[in-house]
């Protein structure tokens, strides 16, 4: 329920607050007073666009803050979902800066209009007259419907059902929609995969290939320069190795005259040892080296397969190569998965799509077995509101498939006038009607549906006398199970307040501003004498005044 409303800087109001009554909230005032843009300052909370001409001063921006007690609307996942701080005191805030620019908050968390729109439906429920009323709505025809007929615990196991058969058949639709073209897809990577493993890649094989082939490619060069790198070192007649061995053996006997000769004939002998080694590595590479054109080409032509794959498939190392082929290999897998996971799924669709058809069978069964009974209450109370001849129907017609709330679909129809044809809610024309028959069948569920706060914006429209004081008896008996605030010219409709609210407007030196107070006992006697007579009223309407209001007290 709300229970307080700030207005800043909003049309002709430069600032109020009015703090409801958890029941029945009466604001009245003069034609023009301001009662409505009550209602357009309410609207911003609730997420409607915003406009700066509403602006009170222009070049300052307008705040609207509205305080709401939400601990009974089971909202938590809501907010857990649109990632916002819970509590069961909750602030939505709307500013509007004279740029235009407006902003939404709730509990201080930035929000946009969707999220907005989202929370305030399930917070307040707004009538206005000639509006779209939300009786128009199927989702609230079957919540009634469905309230009455205590179907909650049903109507919730059958929508979490649906909710997970939906995403199932999105699955399916997708796996199926692959299967389609899953035969050239699979042709096309059996192919690539084949052509993979034929090559029989091995890691690191592509830096060695090139090697080899540049080895081969100089085997002449090489046979030769090593040859006769052999023969300078070892064959010669004055060969290296010879000359280094006469210089050490000369100097060998010297080495024990002079320590420095002998250390000097030590690295001759390293010298010989490493030259000898290297020259039989030359003679061995000279002796083993031959060209070989059959081995170029094969080799060669390895290279090229390599980098043929590698451009085909956008890399440049034979190990991305094998991660590809690893990649195919997992999604050949897949595909072979696919048709076996297909059936699964569409088993398990088939069950629910079962188990659901005999849960919206009750719950049609149920929604047939209160429909009179609710037909002949509403008849009843429109009666009591001078519609005698005023009829509901409620059609309920079985569908083939299953839906999201079951497998009926519910109109009510209405007839206002004698003789009249039944039609749907949405084309009948006349709002006061429509605004009597919400009244009707939202206080007849006032128990059953947690309904948000209530607020009818001039609901007694072409009703007076007698039939506004029932309205009035009605909208009291409504405020005892859910919050109720009325907009109303009717003086026996006013008297039924728990809190009354005057809208009046105050000149000042240079413009007209709105303003707002809550009535004590004697204010509110002479003002709704006022709204029996004339101003100021005369003794026989303060009469009548305090004789309503001591009827609606006790």
């Amino acid at each position: 329920m709300i229970s307080s409303l700030k207005i800043k800087n909003y049309a002709i109001i430069e600032s109020l607050e009015i703090e409801f009554s958890g029941q029945l909230t009466i604001i009245t005032g003069e034609t023009g007073a301001g009662k409505s843009i009550l209602l357009g300052a309410l609207g911003l909370i609730m997420g409607e666009r915003a406009d700066t001409k509403a602006l009170y001063i222009p070049d300052e921006k307008c705040v609207v803050e509205g305080i709401f007690r939400v601990g009974k609307y089971q909202l938590q996942d809501f907010f857990r979902e649109s990632e916002l701080d819970y509590d069961d005191e909750m602030v939505i805030r709307r500013e509007i800066s004279p740029s235009g620019k407006s902003r939404a908050f709730v509990n201080d968390t930035p929000v946009n209009l969707k999220v907005l729109q989202e929370l305030s439906s399930s917070l307040v429920d707004l009538h206005q007259q000639f509006d779209t009323l939300d009786l128009h709505h199927v989702s609230f025809q079957l919540r009634t419907l469905d309230a009455l007929a205590n179907n909650g615990s049903l109507l919730q196991q059958y929508q979490l059902l649906y909710r997970k058969q939906q995403a199932d058949l999105r699955q399916l639709t997708r796996l199926e929609e692959r299967s389609t073209t899953a035969g050239r897809e699979l042709d096309f990577i059996q192919f690539q995969l084949n052509e993979l493993h034929q090559a029989e890649l091995v890691a690191d094989e592509q830096q060695d290939l090139e090697m080899e082939l540049n080895r081969l490619s100089n085997a002449e060069a090489i046979k030769n320069t090593t040859g006769q790198a052999y023969r300078f070192l070892a064959e010669s007649e004055q060969s290296v190795i010879d000359q280094i061995e006469t210089m050490a053996a000369s100097l060998r006997p010297l080495s024990k005259a002079d320590r420095i000769i002998g250390q000097i004939t030590e690295r001759l002998d390293g010298i010989l040892a490493e030259l000898q080694d290297i020259s039989a590595e030359l003679d061995g590479i000279a002796e083993n080296t031959e060209y070989d054109g059959e081995r170029i080409l094969e080799v060669q032509s390895r290279i090229d397969l390599i980098y043929r794959l590698q451009k085909k498939h956008s890399v440049s190392s034979v190990e991305e190569l094998l991660t590809i082929q690893a990649d195919l290999e997992s999604q050949l897998g897949d595909f072979e998965d696919m048709g076996a996971e297909i059936a699964e799924l569409q088993k398990r669709v088939d069950q629910q799509d079962k188990k659901l058809r005999e849960l919206g069978s009750q719950l049609a069964d149920n929604r047939r077995k209160v429909a009179p009974g609710l037909e002949a209450d509403v008849q009843q109370m429109l009666g009591q509101l001078s519609m005698p001849h005023a009829r509901l129907q409620i059609s309920i017609e079985d569908l083939n498939e299953v839906g999201p709330n079951g497998m009926t679909e519910v109109n009510f129809l209405f007839a206002a006038n004698k003789g009249g044809r039944l039609q749907l809610i949405k084309d009948v024309a006349s709002g006061g009607e429509l605004s009597r028959l919400a009244l009707a069948i939202k206080s007849l569920v006032a128990s059953a549906i947690p309904l948000p706060t209530l607020i009818f914006d001039e609901i007694d429209s072409g009703i007076s006398g007698d039939v506004s004081l029932r309205m009035g008896h009605i909208l009291r008996r409504l405020s005892r199970q859910h919050q109720v605030v009325s907009i109303t010219h009717s003086p026996q409709i006013a008297s039924q307040a728990d809190a009354h609210f005057f809208v009046y407007k105050k000149d000042t030196e240079d413009r007209t501003l709105a303003k707002v107070r809550l009535l004590n006992d004697e204010e509110r006697i002479r003002a709704i004498a006022t709204m029996l007579s004339q101003s100021p009223p005369s003794d026989s309407a303060l009469n009548n005044a305090r004789e309503l209001i001591a009827a609606a007290i006790n």
